[in-house]
């Protein structure tokens, strides 16, 4: 009864939330009520304005861009910013497309998007170009170059962590002064599903490495493991975004190389910038040969 009773005041919160963004604005509290649907709606207009993503394309980003949000508001349009028409088949690799704002855009028109998780997730949406399938990114059950692109957007930071709070209660690194490379393995995966000429898109929070519970904070040498395999199969360009009390920016990798994250759930390494999670991201674009 608890369980049902808790799941209805979500499901209410999540209904009311667009209400509360003027609450949320007068705040401005990361994660309070009305955030997400403020995040969302900046999210749904960065990724819809050419111009936006013309100057993501170009390194730049819109003044005061992202205030105060998590760094989902500067990889979205990133990531669209390095999609292509002739992308016909994408594999979103972790499940971050499955919003109604992501499977609805214009780029999937005539795209096939593949969402690809462990299990089913609550809301899951009825088009004839979405479609899921479920299992570990580390062993997927795709054929060899199966996609045009494959988005692996803030997931394989979670790869080998503690997975309780999207659902999901399985083995874990328990030793919080010791890294896992098991994300390796998902890489891997992603450089056998792309096709020649295809790209993975990779992005993860970047800084000093610290194991947070629910994810590890990647640093450079966790990068270069990356990048080893990578250049293996094509060629990789690299770059990171920074959040400041002004807003998402992009940076250079010094300026990231000792930044913590932000802990939403504990609030350890909050800080006094108004950073919302994660400090700074590596952001990879992977063409394969």
């Amino acid at each position: 009864m608890k369980n049902i009773i808790i799941n209805k005041l979500k499901h209410l919160k999540t209904i009311l939330d667009p209400y509360a963004i003027p609450l949320y604005k007068f705040r401005r509290v990361p994660f309070s009520f009305g955030y997400n649907s403020f995040k969302w709606n900046l999210i749904s207009e960065s990724i819809n304005n050419s111009n936006i993503l013309e100057g993501f394309a170009k390194g730049n980003t819109p003044t005061s861009f992202g205030v105060q949000l998590d760094e989902r508001v500067f990889e979205y349009p990133w990531i669209f910013s390095k999609l292509n028409p002739k992308q016909k088949d994408v594999l979103d690799a972790g499940s971050t497309f499955n919003f109604k704002s992501i499977v609805d855009h214009s780029f999937f028109t005539n795209s096939n998007l593949h969402i690809y998780t462990f299990y089913p997730e609550k809301y899951n949406f009825n088009r004839d170009h979405v479609h899921y399938e479920y299992g570990d990114l580390r062993k997927m059950c795709y054929a060899d170059q199966s996609f045009d692109v494959v988005v692996s957007h803030s997931t394989i930071e979670h790869i080998d962590m503690d997975n309780q709070i999207y659902g999901y209660d399985i083995s874990k690194n328990e030793n919080t002064k010791k890294k896992s490379y098991e994300y390796l393995n998902a890489v891997i995966e992603m450089l056998r599903v792309v096709r020649p000429g295809g790209k993975i898109l990779l992005t993860f929070p970047y800084g000093t490495f610290k194991h947070y519970g629910f994810f590890q904070q990647f640093d450079e040498e966790m990068v270069q493991k990356i990048i080893i395999l990578l250049d293996k199969e094509g060629t990789s360009t690299i770059e990171y975004g920074k959040y400041h009390p002004s807003g998402w920016s992009f940076a250079q990798k010094e300026e990231c190389d000792s930044m913590l994250s932000h802990n939403p759930h504990t609030g350890e390494d909050k800080g006094k910038d108004g950073a919302a999670h994660c400090r700074c991201v590596c952001l990879i674009e992977f063409v394969k040969k």
